[in-house]
């Protein structure tokens, strides 16, 4: 029987490459995308790509995706997996936003274009409870989008790009709205790594606001098996939250940290900062009951196994 093969963008990042393993095991051949973009340092996300590397069913591509042509990696594959954006809300303000319009809304438009005509099984692409902006409570995809940053203005416009193609050219695509996602590989700019990172280090802690932010918090593996649910629904043209079964603010997260590693944070607390939205809430039971998804993994099992991991990165 013939191997399947998938395509995934983004491949050394956090979820990125995560994916691909769980791919690989599952019998999948990857063909893995990166351009290594600025946001964080090379050699974390060449040592995310290790593994993978080692593997013989990974072939790996250093590619600028603003300025590939899908269309013949395309007709090697049967699903594609969008990983890859440059994220974060805090940095998209000002002139640095052209950057994220083309890495987020015109690559994925390119994409698209080339998969018009493909005979692709499904694009899965990762989007961000960003585009909500702020939230009150359990937040279902029927809310209106109201992203409160840039960024999420960009992962909505690619959202509204993955539906608009879906219904005019028929494009399998969906479109999965992640919240939070931590543990092992999680960015170095991200909550959960700077903030294990200096509760071992012995460095303060930044903290935006008073702490008493919440965020529904999604393991890595949770949302991995999400992506390959999405990639064998027959649904086309859907998006999805992909939350987790844990929510906490980030005072509760650093007080666990603190549990787990014996050591004392030094919080130092700063002002909130523009399009960092109060509150996150995921409704999942759209996917549930179009995907089977069933996220399986408790915080502090998540934490546990993150600080290993960021103690192995750095050696501390």
């Amino acid at each position: 029987m013939k191997r399947k093969c998938a395509l995934v963008t983004g491949c050394a990042g956090f979820i990125g490459s995560s994916l691909s393993e769980r791919l690989l095991r599952e019998g999948y051949a990857v063909i893995g995308i990166d351009a290594f973009l600025h946001n964080y340092d090379r050699w974390v996300k060449e040592q995310n790509l290790r593994n993978l590397l080692e593997h013989p069913q990974f072939r790996f591509f250093e590619r600028d995706l603003r300025t590939l042509s899908f269309s013949e990696l395309i007709s090697r594959v049967d699903v594609v997996f969008h990983q890859a954006a440059l994220p974060g809300v805090r940095t998209s303000w000002g002139t640095q936003f052209q950057e994220y319009v083309d890495h987020n809304i015109l690559v994925t438009q390119a994409l698209l274009e080339a998969a018009k005509d493909s005979n692709l099984n499904k694009i899965v692409c990762a989007s961000s409870s960003s585009v909500y902006g702020g939230m009150n409570g359990p937040t279902e995809e029927t809310q209106a989008p109201h992203p409160i940053s840039p960024y999420g203005v960009t992962k909505l416009a690619a959202e509204q790009l993955c539906q608009l193609y879906a219904s005019q050219f028929g494009v399998p695509v969906v479109s999965l709205r992640y919240f939070t996602v931590f543990g092992p590989r999680q960015r170095p700019d991200m909550a959960f790594h700077k903030f294990i990172k200096s509760v071992l280090t012995g460095q303060p802690i930044e903290i935006y606001g008073d702490g008493e932010q919440s965020r529904d918090f999604t393991f890595i593996e949770d949302a991995v098996t999400a992506n390959l649910l999405a990639a064998n629904s027959p649904l086309t043209g859907e998006v999805y939250n992909i939350g987790g079964i844990s929510r906490l603010n980030l005072n509760e997260v650093l007080s666990m940290i603190e549990s787990h590693t014996g050591k004392q944070a030094n919080r130092c607390l700063l002002p909130a900062q523009p399009g960092d939205p109060k509150h996150t809430f995921a409704d999942i039971r759209k996917a549930q009951t179009h995907l089977g998804y069933d996220p399986q993994f408790d915080i502090e099992h998540g934490i546990r196994l993150q600080i290993e991991q960021v103690k192995s990165l750095y050696n501390i």
